[in-house]
C-alpha cells in the first residue's frame, strides 16, 4: 500500500472522530493533508500526520464558518482567524485543499444561495443581493451573470413563479374548499316552516 494511501486511511477517520465532518471535501482535505511532505523517519512521519490532521480540521472549521455565515460581511482574515493561521498561509492551504481560494469559495456560496432564492421567492434582485451578503447590486449582477451565464432576472424567468411554492395551512385550504352554495339545509328549513 502506498504511504499516502495509508495516511489518508488514518487522517479521514481521525477527522470524523473529532467531530462532524461535512461530506463535501472531507476526503479531499484528508488526501491532500496526507500527501504533505514528511521526512524519512517514522517519528517525523507521525508528527507530519498529526500536523496534517490538525491542518485539515482547521481548514474544515474555516469552510464551515463560510457556509454558516456567508450572508455576513465575512473576510478572508475572519476565516483565517477561525482556522488559527495567517492569511497568506491559510489562503495557500485552503486553495490546495479545496481547489479554490477562500474568497472564491465564499462568493460561490453566496451566488448559489442567491440562485436558490431567485427560484423560490419573488424578492427583488436588490433584496436578494443584500440578503446573501453581497456589497453592491452591480458587482452581484456581474458575478451572477459570469457564473450562471445570464443576469439574475433572466435566470428567474427560467423557473415557475414563486407563488406556486407558497404553502397554505390545511385548515385554511379546507375552509376555502367548502361549498359556498349551501342550499341543501336552507331548503329543508324553508320547507319545514
Amino acid at each position: 500500500m502506498h504511504h499516502s494511501t495509508r495516511r489518508v486511511n488514518v487522517v479521514l477517520p481521525a477527522l470524523q472522530r473529532s467531530g462532524p465532518v461535512p461530506g463535501r471535501g472531507a476526503r479531499v482535505v484528508a488526501t491532500r493533508a496526507a500527501q504533505a511532505p514528511s521526512s524519512v523517519g517514522t517519528a517525523s512521519r507521525t508528527v507530519g500526520l498529526v500536523t496534517a490532521q490538525l491542518l485539515a480540521r482547521h481548514l474544515l472549521r474555516a469552510r464551515d464558518l463560510a457556509d454558516a455565515r456567508y450572508a455576513e460581511p465575512l473576510t478572508v482574515a475572519d476565516m483565517a482567524g477561525a482556522a488559527g493561521l495567517s492569511r497568506a498561509h491559510f489562503s495557500r492551504e485552503f486553495k490546495r485543499a479545496f481547489g479554490e481560494s477562500p474568497h472564491q469559495y465564499l462568493l460561490t456560496r453566496r451566488l448559489e444561495r442567491a440562485a436558490a432564492l431567485l427560484q423560490v421567492t419573488d424578492w427583488s434582485v436588490a433584496d436578494i443581493c443584500f440578503a446573501v451578503g453581497a456589497g453592491s447590486v452591480g458587482s452581484f449582477t456581474a458575478s451572477f451573470s459570469r457564473m450562471y451565464g445570464r443576469p439574475p432576472v433572466a435566470y428567474r424567468r427560467l423557473w415557475p413563479p414563486a407563488a406556486r411554492f407558497v404553502r397554505v395551512p390545511r385548515c385554511v385550504a379546507m375552509a376555502y374548499a367548502r361549498p359556498q352554495n349551501r342550499t341543501f339545509r336552507e331548503e329543508i328549513a324553508t320547507a319545514g316552516s
